[in-house]
């Protein structure tokens, strides 16, 4: 069985995205450029806060229902 994975750069609001040991819902989304040029997703979560990921980065998904 392999894990569900989503592109952040695919990323909507809500997500139910694995990070940090917990369970977290993308509340909105935004892109922004790195000071190398490299393009970022700033994601804010509905719990509180928000956090930056390389837009290739894989995050871990899950269904609504099983978080």
């Amino acid at each position: 069985m392999t894990t569900p994975t989503k592109v952040a750069a695919l990323l909507g609001p809500g997500d139910h995205i694995g990070y940090e040991g917990q369970w977290r819902t993308v509340k909105t989304t935004k892109t922004d450029i790195g000071a190398m040029g490299g393009l970022f997703v700033v994601v804010a979560w509905e719990e509180g806060g928000a956090d930056r990921f390389r837009a290739g980065d894989e995050l871990l998904v899950s269904e609504p229902d099983s978080a």
